[in-house]
C-alpha cells in the first residue's frame, strides 16, 4: 500500500495528529491484507522522516529527484517501508 500524502496544518503539529493518522493508515493496510506500506519524503521534511522512523518505518532506498531542479539542488527523496507482521 502506498501512502501518497499526509499532512497536518502547522499550528496543529506536535499534538499527535500525524501519529494517529499514520497508525490509522497502517491499520487499514493490515486489515486489507497488504504486506507493507511505503511512502516517500523529501530531505527537507525532517519532521515527517522522524515520525516515520519513530513508528517503525525503515529506509528502503534513496534517490535524487529525476528532474533538472532535483539534480541542481541535489534534492534527495527517501523511500520508507513498513513491513506488516502477520500478513501473507
Amino acid at each position: 500500500l502506498a501512502l501518497k500524502r499526509m499532512s497536518v496544518r502547522k499550528g496543529y503539529r506536535g499534538a499527535g495528529i500525524g501519529t494517529a493518522l499514520c497508525r490509522t493508515a497502517l491499520a487499514f493496510a493490515r486489515q486489507g491484507g497488504h504486506r507493507a506500506v511505503v511512502l516517500s519524503t523529501l530531505m527537507v521534511q525532517r519532521e515527517a522522516r522522524a515520525l516515520c522512523e519513530r513508528l517503525g518505518f525503515r529506509q528502503h532506498r534513496r534517490y535524487v529527484l529525476p528532474t533538472a531542479y532535483g539534480h541542481l539542488a541535489d534534492c534527495t527523496v527517501t523511500v520508507y517501508r513498513y513491513e506488516l507482521a502477520g500478513t501473507d
